[in-house]
């Protein structure tokens, strides 16, 4: 019988950041060890703020590189420029290929 569990981890030292709205932003890895190979989610946590509900979403690697991507960008166009005066943003890279036989995640 193959071994399942479950492991989350967060780099040492990172600490939850906390918005101007009182959110409570923590981003981890949530590893699942499966029988064919081990699943990877990164995890980003919004926890309630001034009396909005909390949520939370489940991202791919390349899904949460996409979205730092976006939200570089909207960085840089808040702090007044453009996003083309932050320089160009890199492409997202392919996520690595599962190997052959594989399932599909």
């Amino acid at each position: 019988m193959a071994e399942t569990g479950r492991t989350r981890f967060q780099p040492a030292g990172d600490e939850p950041m906390v918005t101007s709205c009182d959110r409570v932003v923590t981003v981890k890895c949530l590893r699942l060890a499966t029988a064919g190979r081990p699943i990877s989610r990164v995890t980003l946590d919004l926890g309630p703020g001034r009396g909005a509900p909390g949520t939370w979403a489940s991202l791919t690697a390349r899904e949460a590189r996409e979205l730092a991507r976006r939200l570089l960008a909207q960085a840089a166009l808040a702090d007044g420029g453009t996003s083309a005066a932050a320089g160009p943003l890199p492409p997202v890279p392919p996520s690595p290929q599962s190997p052959p036989g594989a399932p599909a995640v």
